[in-house]
């Protein structure tokens, strides 16, 4: 994928040791057959990608998640010029038993599979991928076979986007080696299924795609499945990734028929393939793929046949880092953990009829409030699989003197509720989880909502995490890069560094519940170009400044009739980071 896979290292895998039985690897050129033949995949799957680099078990992943189906990404070569294929270019990390061998077993014995997938953004960036980097066909392919059989797989991966579409001579190695792999598969009697994954516009392949697939026309090459990365757009314009993506894969749908002209539409559809990006994409906010999209991707994908629903990548499936974009980690956006999974897990053939299932978020995920004030928030349901039941939601948790109130108390899946959380003027100062339900007969999913009561007094007054002390953001939401920093600090320990780029300005807010129609100033230290301070909502009230040290800036506002307000600070387009510390509202 694109810059999921652009880190600037990967991190060693964790060997596991347990040989896989019944390989048998060849010597010299290649590789051999091995005894039995690997069991075919289903004509349609449901197969996320896995970071193979992390030392996570991905059988172990795969039972938590529900993820029968794996993509192991990714295979290449240590080095420009080599020809050896190692997992995430690492000597340390052949190809070979010990490399994953008893995971694969493991998953194949509870009825999943994985599917090897060569190439990925570094390597391709890199110059790594294996047909690039290698300029001998026969090589490429015996580093082919050596995948196949040694972990007995009917299907390989080819992730090719940046400098390798641009490689002619790397796309031609490439598809005359599977050529001859699929010539190698066919005289042994081995199911064999070749799978290109490629980055597209929202009307399908660009130019550069399509090259590689006419390149493997014109050398006989057969490609099974046509895969599509449908984020990561970077056109500026606004998205609704749903749609976004059913465009895209009609798009390729059509440009298979101008390809493959005898192929029928059923079998056009059956070439095609998704992989989304849970969240927020690589581009930001604006390119975010919902919770409530997934459905909509899933009941679409599986109208038209489509072969393949994947997504990048199963350790981003959860709820960990909300206001984080192209996070390997977390999918930045407020979701239960495996949401996308358990969307899209019934996708695979075979797996059983659909039952009616749902989900439970709440947006925003957190929020500050005085003693004697109040906030609200949206409790989202959405249907995940079969049919839509009735969700009855509940909040617990709330500490003495905050009350709790949903509106409505039940919903039909698909829904919303408002949230509605009242603080007295007694209520302890603290952070506190409230935990919203829904319950539907015998299932029950639950989301969080982080409920911070402050109060006059201390350092940002009624401002919560305002010298930024605890080490995190929370409850601070920030734009993609927003991070908590040790240095440069005005204060203490730690400050906040707000991420402006050429694309975003890298804001990062908090929302107050302030007394209604009251006098406050908001005060800091900025340090950077063009820093920003201010307020919006039931105030409006901003200041500004540049400084290469930290400079203090105030602003005075007064509440409305609500006095809930959001509290921001960020940078401006193209004018590189700025640090915030110290931060407060006092009144």
């Amino acid at each position: 994928m694109r810059r999921p896979r652009a880190l600037g290292a990967f991190l060693s895998a964790l060997a596991t040791t347990v040989a896989s039985a019944g390989l048998v690897l060849g010597s010299g050129g290649g590789a051999q057959a091995a005894a039995t033949a690997a069991t075919p995949l289903p004509a349609h799957v449901f197969a996320p990608y896995f970071e193979a680099w992390t030392g996570e078990s991905p059988a172990a992943l795969a039972q938590q998640s529900g993820a029968k189906y794996l993509t192991m990404a990714f295979i290449q070569t240590e080095a420009r010029g080599s020809c050896t294929p190692y997992w995430n270019g690492d000597r340390s990390q052949p190809i070979a038993p010990s490399e994953f061998g008893a995971d694969f077993t493991t998953i194949r014995s509870r009825g999943g599979d994985v599917i090897p997938s060569f190439g990925g953004y570094t390597a391709d960036n890199g110059g790594t991928e294996i047909a690039d980097s290698c300029s001998s066909v026969d090589s490429i392919a015996a580093a082919y076979e050596k995948v196949i059989t040694t972990y007995d797989v009917s299907r390989l991966d080819m992730d090719i986007e940046d400098n390798s579409l641009e490689n002619s001579a790397g796309i031609d190695r490439r598809n005359k080696a599977i050529k001859q792999v699929q010539e190698w598969a066919a005289a042994n009697g081995r199911p064999l299924e070749i799978s290109y994954t490629l980055p597209t516009t929202t009307r399908g392949l660009a130019d550069s795609g399509l090259a590689v697939l006419r390149n493997a026309v014109s050398n006989g090459t057969r490609v099974d499945v046509v895969n599509l990365m449908t984020f990561d757009y970077y056109d500026g314009a606004p998205h609704d990734m749903a749609e976004d993506t059913k465009t895209a894969i009609s798009g390729l749908k059509d440009q298979l028929a101008r390809l493959y002209p005898s192929k029928t539409e059923a079998q056009l559809w059956g070439m095609t393939g998704i992989t989304e990006m849970p969240g927020i994409d690589d581009y930001g906010p604006a390119e975010t793929f919902t919770t409530a999209n997934a459905p909509v991707v899933y009941d679409w994908a599986r109208s038209k046949g489509v072969n393949t629903l994947s997504f990048w990548a199963l350790q981003r499936d959860n709820g960990g880092c909300p206001g984080t974009g192209g996070s390997d980690s977390c999918s930045g956006i407020a979701q239960d953990t495996w949401y996308f999974t358990h969307t899209f897990a019934p996708f695979t053939s075979g797996s059983g009829p659909v039952t009616d299932d749902y989900s439970v978020a709440v947006a925003p995920g957190s929020a500050a409030i005085a003693p004697g004030g109040s906030t609200t928030t949206t409790v989202n349901t959405a249907v995940v699989s079969g049919n839509a039941k009735t969700v009855t939601l509940t909040a617990s948790g709330a500490p003495s003197g905050v009350t709790t109130t949903l509106s409505p108390a039940s919903v039909t899946a698909g829904g919303a509720s408002k949230l509605t959380v009242t603080a007295s003027a007694t209520a302890v100062p603290g952070t506190y989880p409230i935990i919203v339900t829904g319950t539907s007969g015998t299932l029950s999913h639950s989301a969080t909502f982080t409920l911070t009561v402050s109060g006059p007094g201390g350092g940002n007054g009624f401002l919560v995490n305002g010298d930024f002390e605890t080490g995190s953001l929370n409850p601070w939401t920030c734009e993609s890069g927003g991070a908590v920093v040790s240095t440069p600090t005005h204060g203490g320990g730690h400050a906040l560094a707000v991420a402006a780029t050429a694309s975003q300005t890298g804001e990062c807010t908090q929302t107050l519940a302030l007394s209604p129609n009251t006098a406050y100033t908001l005060s800091g230290w900025l340090q950077g170009g063009y820093g920003y301070l201010g307020v919006r909502g039931d105030a409006s009230a901003s200041v500004w400044g540049s400084s290469s040290g930290y400079a203090k800036q105030s602003v005075g506002f007064t509440t409305g009739s609500t006095g809930e307000v959001t509290v921001y600070v960020h940078g401006w387009y193209g004018q590189g980071t700025v640090y915030a510390d110290d931060l407060a509202v006092t009144s």
